[in-house]
């Protein structure tokens, strides 16, 4: 009789490791699946009153963490020591413990006020990573049968299960946490170099631009970002995604004329499988990968009209299909535009639609060129040089000659071809100081100074504000008949203030 009650007993505890063991396969959830094993434990292999207590590595105690039946402000409160009642001596010895009936150990203390005092009670320890870190305590729920040792056995079982899903669990939310650490920190950072700290200048023209900038990446507004090539476009489409709500979304970016026509339809839309030959899977767009954040689509002006027709309907709609699909997909997209075409002229000559324009150019930012702002030219030096330093891991300088050779020339590349002129110094230079033999430019033929203002310059009001300081010593200089002492005076300068402000704004001076 007592071998078919062992065996019928086996065949249950199996059954019961095999519904455990899939409660902690399928949930890392600490909190959760501790309440479902109990649960099991109770209902299939007739082990009642189940209860867990967990190390608190603080002050290591035992502290109840959940208990079959009983809601957790019950027990919250209930822990403990190490060698105090029969839970404490596990924490101190570290071996299972199995009473035939409760009432036979002294040591216990029923502070959950729960067990049957004639009942067996079973209690083995929870390792994790090899160290005691808790307790899993059952009571039979039939009086001792000598199947205790069976019983006691296939608790430790039920314990090892729980130690192993509980240093699992662990683990993952460790690397969870380091992996939330260490995306923050990489969004700390990309923030920081696209931030408004990566766009230089001073200027009223710039000034301008960084409170557009400042005012329209608070909302949803589509942006259409103009200038020539090489005046920064992406840098202000960065700042611009990443000082919005919208910074913790995706941003994503394509420069629309890297791509052919049949391509770049896949690239935005994306296709499903077999829409074309290659197509060996589906695919995802650029549109649906930009979904909640923000897509940049660089050089806009170069689709064709026959994509710009599809195009627009994700502006309006917010609405598109994938290459080869026929469902209609939803997308959340701020969408940040950039050109260096005049796409006022593409719409007059049909080239551009003329609604897809519209759509495009709600808020507009037009970046002057490097020549109409030459007085930022040496703090936008000095900023590339710190790059150029960093990248080439040496500490680097540019003489005061050199910088003033700089601040002549009109720059028809934009910061992009003064970028390259101070990276080729650089590297040509073998101390790191780079002096004006160093500056070299590709356009020699056009490497004329930069002429001073026209003689309208004479009728700028000295004391507007809103004049630069480029403008405004020229027109001093226009009212002065260019002679530099009187024009100092008109600007409440000494001569040789207004000479240095001459050779750092590249001013040519007129003689008569």
């Amino acid at each position: 009789m007592v071998m078919d009650a062992e065996g019928a007993l086996h065949r249950i505890q199996m059954e019961t490791l095999y519904q455990v063991s899939v409660i902690l396969s399928r949930s890392l959830d600490v909190k959760h699946a501790p309440q479902e094993v109990l649960r099991v434990l109770e209902e299939s292999a007739g082990l009642t009153r189940g209860m867990i207590s967990v190390l608190d590595a603080a002050s290591g105690d035992l502290v109840v963490n959940a208990v079959q039946g009983i809601e957790p402000q019950a027990f919250e409160l209930i822990r403990y020591q190490s060698g105090e009642g029969v839970l404490g001596l596990i924490l101190e010895e570290g071996k299972t413990v199995a009473l035939p009936a409760v009432a036979s150990n002294p040591r216990f203390l029923n502070r959950l006020g729960i067990y049957e005092r004639r009942l067996p009670f079973i209690a083995a320890p929870i390792h994790i990573g090899g160290t005691l870190q808790g307790v899993l305590a059952v009571q039979p729920n039939k009086l001792e049968d000598g199947l205790l040792p069976v019983r006691a056995r296939f608790v430790e079982m039920v314990a090892n299960l729980l130690g192993q899903s509980v240093k699992l669990s662990l683990d993952v939310a460790e690397e969870k946490k380091s992996i939330a650490e260490e995306r923050d920190t990489l969004r700390r950072t990309v923030r920081s170099q696209h931030g408004f700290d990566n766009i230089v200048g001073h200027s009223a023209l710039m000034r301008r631009i960084f409170e557009q900038i400042r005012m329209v990446s608070k909302w949803n507004t589509t942006v259409l970002i103009r200038g020539e090539t090489g005046t920064g476009k992406e840098l202000i489409a960065n700042a611009i995604h990443y000082n919005s709500p919208r910074a913790r979304g995706p941003y994503v970016r394509l420069n629309c004329a890297s791509l052919p026509e049949n391509l770049l339809e896949s690239e935005l839309f994306g296709h499903e499988k077999g829409a074309f030959t290659g197509a060996v899977a589906s695919r995802k767009g650029r549109f649906e990968m930009a979904d909640g954040g923000t897509i940049f689509l660089d050089e806009i002006g170069e689709i064709s009209p026959a994509f710009q027709a599809k195009l627009l309907r994700v502006l309006q709609e917010g609405e598109m299909e994938r290459v080869g699909g026929g469902r209609t997909l939803k997308v959340d997209v701020r969408v940040i535009a950039a050109t260096h075409r005049d796409l006022e002229d593409a719409v007059d000559i049909g080239k551009f639609r003329e609604d897809l324009y519209f759509r495009l150019n709600v808020m507009p930012i037009t970046l002057p060129p490097l020549r109409e702002r030459l007085e930022d030219v040496p703090e936008i030096a000095r900023h590339l040089m710190g790059r150029i330093s960093h990248m080439q891991g040496r500490p680097l300088t540019l003489s005061e000659a050199a910088m003033t050779r700089l601040t002549q020339y009109p720059w028809p590349g934009n910061v992009r071809e003064l970028e390259n002129c101070l990276e080729r110094a650089a590297v040509m230079s073998e101390t790191g100081d780079i002096d004006v033999d160093l500056i070299r430019i590709d356009r020699q033929r056009d490497m004329a100074p930069v002429m001073a203002a026209p003689s309208a310059a004479s009728r700028i009001d000295l004391d507007d504000p809103n004049v630069d300081e480029r403008t405004r010593v020229i027109a001093a200089l226009e009212q002065a008949g260019w002679v530099q002492a009187k024009a100092a005076r008109l600007l409440n300068m000494t001569p040789r203030q207004i000479a240095y402000r001459i050779l750092t704004l590249g001013i040519e001076v007129k003689q008569f």
